[in-house]
């Protein structure tokens, strides 16, 4: 059987490019930031509830302010889509607190969809996650309030 030629291009296969961008994510270190430009293009835009900054020293910077801020961080990828060049990560942040329920395990959920260029470096990342519920529900005082905030909108 002989099929008709089109004029259609398939999208590039990101797969081997998605597997070292979530090797490289769950084994992060403060060294390895080092790295990022092989993972990130030139002017990749970073997004997510705190940040929304431009090129790959403005990313490393916050990973490196993550790294200083808080114990032990780390991300666990949970599921990932490919399609194309668009990829959404489902993931595990672990980490603790630096003086604050020091040795105590906090996890955030949450979810990073990429953009990927045609050479497989991420062009967009935004991550999304519930800030309140999944950090300031965990800190002292702001915790009590947001968490006393909920219940009340719940009950309404």
């Amino acid at each position: 059987m002989t099929t008709a030629p089109t004029d259609r291009t398939d999208p590039l296969d990101h797969t081997a490019q998605v597997a070292q961008i979530v090797r490289f994510f769950e084994t992060l270190t403060p060294q390895s930031l080092a790295q990022l430009g092989q993972f990130y293009a030139p002017q990749a835009r970073f997004t997510d509830p705190f940040n929304n900054v431009v090129g790959v020293a403005a990313i490393a910077a916050i990973f490196d302010h993550m790294f200083v801020s808080l114990q032990q961080p780390r991300f666990v990828v949970v599921a990932c889509v490919l399609q194309g060049s668009q990829c959404f990560l489902t993931w595990e942040f672990r980490f603790g607190f630096k003086g604050y329920q020091a040795g105590q395990a906090q996890v955030i959920l949450g979810a990073s969809h990429l953009v990927l260029s045609d050479t497989g470096l991420i062009t967009v990342h935004r991550d999304y996650w519930d800030a309140a519920q999944e950090l300031y529900e965990k800190l002292p005082v702001l915790g009590g309030l947001m968490r006393w905030l909920r219940a009340r909108l719940q009950a309404r």
